[in-house]
């Protein structure tokens, strides 16, 4: 075996021919994790607790190329120089704690990433992370940095292997979508910006308490170079801030809806202005874009402009990219996307709204909603959402394994609130929900999809659950112009 220093030294250029590495998890991050270190040399052993289909292609291929793949029942890590760790595996899950215990030094996606980076002029990381917003932030901010003229790739958990990108694909800088499971396990990582958008419960099954997972949202500031962007209207974003062990000379970059103060990007008289990234920040503004260059102009997506113009504006981007990068940004499916206008009531897909601060925000956004939601709550309570939007409530349609929490929720907090509940585990639910929600909606309100909850219980994945949607709706349209 390799000594403890000679991992803690291991970069992309070094000999990895004596080392051995345990790669936990056969996901995505986990597939590319052993595919790269294979090439690299290595000696790799890949473990997953999973023995389905999937697990068995990925393995069947990696088996090929010499990996040591071992599915299904493992009782204990390999005795390896190095574990590398996916995502979904929990900080106290028993691997990694026998890893702990043996002293093993523990990697996970974006240590691995941060250290294969090629050794001669590497792309600049820009991160986004944050309980919601990342994956519609990290793509504007890849907008904007195309629009100024960079080779700019969108990687992470986005859904495209970070791993992946620095091994194989060019570029001039990173967008990186970074969710919580990717933070722990940080050590050498030194972004040139990061940003934490929000923090709302989330993903407590997953570390166990709100206190753990607010502490791994915070490593995305870890090493951070040039600017630590947070969320002025957030006060968890500005301890993180506070907390983090940061390059010496980077700045405390905030975002805010309102008039910006010195060193914040802000809104004023319509326009999204920046008094961080300019000379004369104490006594004026540089204008970047216009609120309504933002689509859709929700005040939570709003925010997402402005953290991205700020991580762009960090790296340097022209104050006119910012505007040309807003302008031609496509969402990504199934966030607070317009799906039909039947009888004056709007059609709302935010399937993508996963948890309660989520759905809180897309609520936030429509006078009055009759309210689909439902799902996997993942531990999370509801009362303070109702609390919150209750008076924007007129009615609500709940289905999926967790909707009595969401009821109950109603029940105390909006007495008001007229809910159907619907019973089934399938697409053939939510037919029945649009329906429910169509019979109840009248002119001027919003039919939303925004479920607050996670969509496993009853569909392959948010996507999923979101086209069940439309396609019930665009049915029902159909169907009432055919009569």
């Amino acid at each position: 075996m390799t000594g403890r220093l000679a991992v803690s030294d291991l970069r992309r250029d070094s000999d990895w021919a004596p080392v051995s590495v345990a790669v936990a998890g056969i996901g995505i991050a986990g597939y590319a994790a052993a595919d790269a270190l294979m090439q690299l040399g290595a000696r790799v052993i890949v473990i997953d607790a999973a023995d389905g289909p999937a697990q068995r292609e990925r393995g069947n291929v990696l088996a090929q190329l010499g990996v040591d793949v071992r599915l299904g029942h493992v009782d204990s890590v390999p005795d390896a120089d190095l574990l590398v760790v996916s995502p979904g595996l929990r900080p106290s899950d028993q691997w990694i704690i026998q890893a702990r215990t043996r002293g093993t030094p523990i990697w996970g996606e974006l240590e691995l990433a941060w250290r294969l980076r090629p050794s001669q002029d590497p792309a600049p990381w820009l991160l986004v992370t944050g309980t919601n917003g990342k994956t519609t932030t990290t793509l504007m901010l890849e907008s904007i940095l195309r629009a100024d003229g960079r080779l700019a790739l969108a990687a992470g958990n986005i859904g495209t292997s970070l791993v992946d990108i620095v091994m194989h694909e060019p570029a001039d800088v990173l967008a990186v979508e970074v969710g919580a499971p990717q933070l722990p396990f940080v050590t050498s990582m030194s972004p040139l910006a990061a940003a934490c958008l929000n923090l709302a419960e989330d993903h407590l099954d997953h570390f166990g308490s709100f206190d753990a997972y607010a502490q791994a949202k915070a490593h995305v500031y870890h090493g951070t170079q040039v600017a630590a962007v947070f969320n002025a209207a957030d006060p968890s974003t500005i301890r993180m801030v506070e907390g983090a062990d940061v390059v010496e000379g980077c700045r405390a970059v905030g975002f805010t809806r309102a008039v910006p103060d010195v060193s914040m990007l802000g809104v004023v008289d319509g326009a999204i202005v920046d008094r961080a990234f300019i000379a004369d920040r104490r006594t004026s503004a540089q204008e970047l874009a216009l609120v309504s260059d933002v689509q859709p102009a929700a005040p939570h997506n709003v925010d997402n402009a402005l953290a991205a113009a700020a991580l762009a504006r960090a790296f340097g981007v022209a104050p006119g990219a910012v505007r040309e990068g807003l302008r031609s940004f496509t969402p990504a499916g199934h966030r607070i996307a317009m799906v039909a206008q039947i009888d004056g009531v709007a059609y709302v897909d935010d399937s993508k709204a996963t948890n309660a601060h989520a759905a809180l925000t897309s609520l936030q956004a429509y006078p009055s909603v009759v309210w689909i939601a439902g799902g996997l709550a993942k531990g999370q309570s509801f009362d303070d959402l109702v609390a919150q939007a209750g008076d924007r409530i007129r009615a609500a349609v709940l289905l999926g394994a967790d909707r009595d929490r969401i009821a109950d929720a109603l029940r105390s907090r909006a007495p008001g609130v007229v809910v159907i509940d619907v019973d089934g585990v399938d697409a053939a639910a939510m037919e029945d929900a649009v329906g429910h929600a169509m019979a109840l909606a009248q002119p001027g309100d919003t039919v939303l999809l925004a479920p607050g909850c996670a969509s496993w219980d009853m569909f392959r994945d948010y996507a999923h659950r979101g086209d069940a949607f439309t396609a019930a709706v665009l049915a029902r349209r159909a169907g009432a112009q055919g009569g």
